[in-house]
């Protein structure tokens, strides 16, 4: 194992210690779900995408039926969580895409390897690597682990990468990320980079991983708060 795959273990264990196991969804959700919901994700709190993937579900039993149903109506339906104008408008032609190409149950993607399956994902317009590495670590169980802005903040500042932009995170850690390991490190990653590690005024003295972290800015006076934004949407999907 190089040295880097140690490094992100140990954090990996640390983090496991704080902030436990993360629980997982039993069966794993459907693939479409989750990348329906990750697109509604974008630029928001899981909470108000959450609520309007919820909308989503309680409007169409199949998401087949979303082709006979114009795009403003989509809008209205999940404007809570934001950029609804955008989101109705991925979502509506993903459908239409993957029908047209008879691949509704994105059975090509569970077929690809990773890299082949986020090529396919990411062609489709509105959806970025982030989008679609989620829908294979969530859905597909994929030892692949997703770069939101918390684990590209967190994994750069602790020092196990230096990348400036987040997909560029993205390639670079999967290529190095120990087996097994992805729905902790990303899941744990989120909650460290929510509760303690933030862009501005980082609480170090409460981080568990501080003592490895290489972060040259570490701050120490500064407090927890209260979080309030626990809930992880794409374990709930």
């Amino acid at each position: 194992m190089t040295e880097k795959k140690k490094f992100i273990s140990k954090v990996n264990r640390l983090l496991i210690k704080r902030f436990g196991i993360p629980d997982r969804q039993n069966p794993l959700p459907d693939p479409l779900d989750t990348l329906i919901a990750t697109i509604l994700s974008q630029n928001t709190n899981d909470n108000n995408s959450y609520r309007a993937y919820k909308n989503l579900k309680q409007k169409f039993q199949d998401w087949d039926q979303i082709l006979n149903v114009k795009r403003s109506d989509i809008e209205r339906i999940i404007k809570v969580a934001g950029l609804s104008k955008q989101k109705s408008a991925a979502i509506k032609n993903v459908i239409e895409e993957l029908n047209c190409r008879n691949d509704l149950n994105l059975r090509k993607v569970k077929q690809l390897e990773s890299e082949d399956a986020i090529g396919y994902l990411t062609q489709f317009k509105g959806i970025g690597v982030k989008t679609a590495s989620c829908v294979l670590l969530f859905s597909l169980d994929r030892n692949i682990c997703p770069v939101d802005t918390h684990v590209h903040r967190t994994v750069n500042r602790l020092g196990i990468l230096s990348e400036k932009t987040p997909d560029k995170t993205f390639h670079s850690l999967n290529k190095i990320l120990p087996e097994g390991i992805a729905h902790s490190f990303h899941t744990n990653l989120i909650k460290l980079g929510r509760e303690i590690c933030k862009p501005a005024n980082p609480a170090c003295a409460f981080c568990p991983v501080e003592k490895i972290c290489r972060y040259d800015k570490k701050n120490f006076s500064g407090s927890l708060g209260k979080v309030r934004n626990s809930f992880l949407l794409l374990d709930n999907v």
